[in-house]
């Protein structure tokens, strides 16, 4: 079983990453979704206390309190799929990945997904994302909490580096290319019109 994990700042496109993956048959697992999960669990809105209930299950299992919940998806996800390739979606910190790689060994490959900050305001603005409306100070602040959890230490330590500053056919190409997987008939140039941007991300805050 191969794993490759997805880091990136809000409006990088690992959201785009994950449908091409969902696309060619690789099966998506989301730590966001463990946080989800537990806040539904306690009866609580995960629209409301996403954050508060991850940093209270780290504060009660340790850092890797997420990745941990998340192996078990993992394998799951692993044995109900005809590929050999799972994706996971949300590592932020260096201690998910330290525990993923203490899982798969040189079967974990770490993905890290760039794109500079002007380029992610506007994707996120263009997808109407609530906590952006166009306000940089808005994302300057997410950007801030994302890389106080880890996640800038965790995007140098990636094995693979995928640079989303051109075209939305371009980077889906070299999605494909880093997931081992072929274009679908038809689309053999990645996908359709080369001058769409490459969107941002298409999921929840993760973990």
């Amino acid at each position: 079983m191969n794993v490759i994990g997805t880091v990136g700042l809000p409006g990088s496109g690992k959201g785009e990453a994950a449908s091409v993956a969902e696309e060619a048959g690789i099966p998506v697992v989301v730590m966001g979704d463990v946080i989800r999960a537990e806040c539904r669990r306690r009866g609580l809105d995960p629209a409301e206390h996403h954050g508060r209930i991850a940093g209270l299950l780290r504060e009660e299992e340790g850092d890797d309190a997420i990745a941990a919940r998340t192996l078990p998806r993992i394998r799951e996800a692993a044995a109900e799929s005809e590929r050999d390739t799972v994706l996971v979606d949300g590592l932020r910190s260096t201690v998910e990945l330290e525990r993923f790689r203490e899982a798969f060994g040189d079967d974990f490959t770490l993905v890290a997904i760039r794109a500079p900050f002007e380029l992610r305001a506007e994707r996120l603005d263009d997808r109407g994302r609530d906590d952006s409306d166009a306000d940089l100070e808005a994302l300057r602040e997410r950007d801030a909490r994302e890389i106080d959890l880890g996640l800038g230490e965790t995007l140098d330590r990636a094995d693979v580096e995928i640079d989303n500053t051109g075209t939305l056919s371009a980077f889906r190409t070299r999605v494909r290319e880093v997931f081992g997987v072929e274009a679908d008939d038809g689309d053999a140039d990645g996908d359709g019109d080369e001058t769409d941007p490459a969107t941002p991300d298409a999921g929840g805050d993760g973990a």
